[in-house]
């Protein structure tokens, strides 16, 4: 059982074209009209690709640079794909939301990719140390890399070894905006999730990075002489645009609570408002999810409180937090108490019933992903 508050045109053919030739005349001194023969010649017809904007594929990748800092700043990619390849000793800062990124034969450099919406993947690449957000992330062929990673589905890695990851946390001001026009949910987050396609008995291809892991320990903001000085960047947790999980690390305690906000114009607002005063008040964040959910599938997962629940599923995808933590549960009732009365969610109503909770959201989240 749970508590839950409230607060025509048509194209003309050719056909039709108006094609009989014209004449041209110039008038003599006796103003007689002297006729100079047809003018049969038509202007070129304009087609709508004719009209875009030319594009340099130049400007779409980064290839065979050594030690120096390069990448591309908010605006300079717009959607488009992009390639970065045969790059020694850089720092490459990719701040623009993109299609795909292909990164090949890189060694020994620090990278930055802002959102990505399809996939990015690293192939024969060694000694990378990179900051990565994208809905399919993947490596083939290679050796020893950090990643701190929002990944919207299963990372996978195949060939690779010596891989280690860590929960994105990174922000610039046009951060969020990227992740919106690429289609990605700050809370859907797999980082943890590794899939290994080619494991090796006896031994570990990848690893979780320590908890303590910082972003400016190994991908350090560019240089104040560098041309991103513009571009106001933090690797501060508290400030990262995705939510810092502890992802798939053992969990201090037994306790967990589910806390569960429902579509509307502030959810997004309210869930980090829930994240920082339970992260202040000592808990921790195990994970997040965002997703939409069917009037029966409400019943499955919040069993006797589904009923009341159904029509705000209706409204819109729902944003979950799973909270841990000794008294956490009595916190979380408390918190929405006070700071969310008068809005709509759902929390879980006691410590013997919320790994329940947890579980049965979670799991259907998993489901509904795919993963």
């Amino acid at each position: 059982m749970g508590c839950f508050f409230s607060k025509k045109s048509k194209r003309k053919s050719s056909e039709k074209e108006d094609l009989t030739p014209t004449t041209t005349t110039v008038e003599t001194t006796t103003s007689n009209a002297v006729p100079l023969g047809n003018n049969t010649e038509e202007a070129p017809k304009q087609y709508s690709w004719d009209k875009r904007e030319k594009v340099d594929p130049k400007d779409y990748m980064l290839t065979g640079l050594k030690d120096v800092t390069v990448g591309r700043l908010p605006g300079k990619l717009n959607g488009q794909q992009f390639v970065i390849q045969e790059c020694e000793n850089c720092n490459i800062y990719v701040l623009d939301h993109s299609a795909t990124i292909t990164i090949d034969d890189c060694v020994n450099c620090r990278i930055v990719l802002g959102p990505v919406k399809g996939s990015v993947f690293f192939r024969d690449c060694k000694d990378i140390k990179c900051v990565v957000a994208c809905q399919q992330f993947r490596t083939r062929d290679c050796k020893k890399m950090d990643v701190f990673l929002c990944c919207a589905t299963q990372p996978i890695i195949e060939s690779s070894t010596g891989m280690k990851f860590g929960c994105y946390q990174y922000y610039y001001a046009e951060l969020g905006f990227h992740f919106k026009d690429a289609g990605l949910s700050i809370f859907n987050n797999n980082w943890s999730n590794i899939h290994d396609f080619t494991p090796v008995s006896g031994e570990n291809n990848w690893c979780l990075l320590p908890e303590t892991s910082a972003v400016q320990d190994f991908v350090p903001v560019p240089d104040a002489e560098s041309e991103f000085k513009s571009v106001r960047i933090s690797t501060d947790p508290s400030r990262s645009i995705v939510p810092l999980t502890k992802g798939g690390r053992r969990k201090d305690s037994e306790e967990s609570c589910l806390f569960v906000f429902f579509a509307g114009e502030y959810a997004t607002a309210n869930t980090r408002k829930m994240i920082d005063e339970a992260i202040a008040k000592g808990f921790v964040l195990i994970q997040t999810k965002h997703v939409s959910m069917r009037p029966e599938e409400a019943k499955r997962v919040f069993q006797n409180d589904a009923e009341d629940l159904v029509e705000l599923i209706k409204k819109g995808p729902v944003t979950a937090l799973e909270l841990n933590g000794d008294g956490v549960v009595e916190a979380c009732k408390n918190i929405a108490n006070e700071m969310f009365s008068g809005t709509k969610i759902f929390v879980s109503d006691n410590k013997n019933t919320s790994s329940r909770d947890v579980d049965n959201f979670f799991n259907f989240a998993d489901m509904q992903m795919g993963l």
